[in-house]
């Protein structure tokens, strides 16, 4: 994408490209068994910025994320209205749906993140309101084209939720975040809204994370608070497992799917099938095997420069995923607890 944007490709050998990197993507996510696959959102510039990638309406120096190593990632801010997505991601569906024979995961940007481009300074002549009611109807089509144009399900993702409180320990923040995406979800009817699911994790690029150091009970219960059927949870690399699913039994609403989150992206070691069945089987004996299913932790690449995750690490670790939730469903069988557990898709697989 580096050498395209720099003029060194040309954009019918960049889609040329891009369409390969789908299908082998695609073709190696069926290969895994795995009953709901993603595109592994190779065609994406990042997972927070392709509904913006391209406009003329946004500058450098908005606000910048500081991971663990010390490197960061920074937003644009937006520098006049109205705003407008450039890209949805019904088109990224479209291609995805071209090449699979299973059901497709689609996963787009929370309006919260994105809520981020709008300069504290304000704008002259388009406020903040403005933006917002911009920001709203566009969060919605986006979701909306996707379920329209048959997407298994859609998921938010929300990576912005923990790192909220790390910058205001208040709370404010988080809960403004989460009463903005739910102005959007309150859009939908509570048979769509089972299809939608959110993402959370402490960020996953280049091998570190964003905040990790804020204790996951501090955001589970605000993060229950969203209007959405599914939540796909990080769990694997967290210390202490247990505690973390009693945190979700506590406060995650009965009609409420809990994915969680069995490889972790940042580990260059593979899991293994049975790791992954002792994982589902610990969740087992907190949260109701019912409402469980298997996730990866994040995606493995989740901006376009990230190649720290070998693309065959990535494909062997969705392997494990798969194969170590059978093997707990066969355990749970065999103790007479009938397993229901359904193994989704990371998002971010790998790009070429």
């Amino acid at each position: 994408m580096q050498q395209a944007a720099a003029g060194g490709i040309s954009q019918d050998k960049m889609a040329a490209l891009y369409d390969s990197a789908v299908r082998d993507t695609i073709r190696r996510f069926e290969a895994t068994g795995s009953p709901i696959i993603t595109d592994g959102e190779q065609t994406k510039p990042s997972f927070a910025t392709y509904p913006i990638h391209g406009l003329d309406n946004l500058a450098p120096g908005g606000v910048t994320i500081p991971f663990a190593d010390g490197h960061t990632r920074q937003l644009p801010k937006l520098t006049r209205g109205p705003f407008q997505y450039r890209t949805y991601a019904v088109s990224y569906l479209e291609e995805a749906k071209k090449h699979a024979r299973v059901p497709v995961k689609q996963a787009v940007i929370s309006a919260s993140a994105l809520s981020l481009l709008y300069p504290p300074e304000g704008i002259p002549g388009y406020s903040r309101d403005a933006f917002l009611a911009d920001l709203l109807r566009e969060a919605e089509r986006d979701i909306r084209d996707c379920l329209a144009r048959g997407a298994a399900t859609v998921q938010i993702d929300f990576t912005e939720g923990r790192l909220a409180i790390k910058l205001d320990p208040s709370k404010q923040l988080l809960r403004s975040f989460i009463d903005l995406n739910n102005r959007v979800l309150e859009r939908f009817t509570a048979a769509e809204r089972a299809r939608i699911g959110v993402h959370t994790c402490p960020g996953g690029d280049h091998d570190s994370t964003h905040s990790a150091d804020v204790d996951y009970a501090e955001l589970l219960p605000d993060l229950f608070r969203l209007t959405v059927g599914n939540f796909y949870i990080q769990l694997a690399s967290e210390a202490n497992r247990p505690r973390v699913l009693r945190v979700i039994k506590e406060n995650a609403k009965p009609e409420q799917r809990i994915f969680i989150g069995v490889t972790d992206p940042i580990s260059s070691q593979v899991e293994t099938p049975e790791e992954v069945r002792d994982r589902v089987l610990e969740a087992a004996d907190i949260i109701s095997v019912e409402r469980l299913g298997t996730t990866d932790d994040c995606g493995f690449s989740p901006f376009a420069d990230d190649t720290s995750t070998a693309r065959d690490t990535a494909f062997e670790k969705i392997r494990a995923r798969v194969a170590g939730t059978r093997l707990a469903e066969e355990a749970l069988d065999s103790g007479k607890r009938r397993a229901k557990t359904a193994s989704a898709p990371s998002q971010r697989e790998k790009r070429a």
